[in-house]
């Protein structure tokens, strides 16, 4: 059974290849967006089971689409990606509610599922 996907990145190469590895790793990939309010619109009516999520978007930061997409209930999964190293963003990746935080460069399926794997279980 794969699980529904949507991805937020700015970089539409990004977001292409991200689909690609993704849906080779079993994904299905329902949507995509390009910044933030896009995101939230998307994932309102698409209503990913994971989302993909860049820290780093033109219109806000992804911290920030995080908290609203999780506090809407849209989704129950995001993880959020950034060229950059997570140490470059301290506590904001767990204060925004998300899984986790992958490097770009290091996106697979495994990695997301090991997130997932750590998800914490309610009653």
């Amino acid at each position: 059974m794969s699980m529904t996907t949507l991805i937020v990145d700015d970089h539409a190469g990004f977001r292409a290849s991200a689909r690609v590895l993704l849906e080779m790793e079993g994904f299905e990939v329902v949507g995509e967006a390009a910044d933030g309010a896009t995101g939230v619109s998307a994932a309102e009516s698409l209503r990913p089971e994971f989302v993909l999520l860049d820290v780093q978007l033109p219109d806000t930061h992804g911290f920030d689409v995080a908290r609203e997409i999780l506090g809407r209930g849209l989704t129950k999964r995001v993880v959020l990606v950034s060229s950059r190293d997570e140490s470059d963003y301290g506590d904001s990746i767990h204060s925004s509610g998300a899984l986790g935080f992958v490097p770009k460069a290091e996106l697979s399926g495994d990695r997301l599922r090991a997130l997932f794997l750590k998800e914490p279980t309610c009653g």
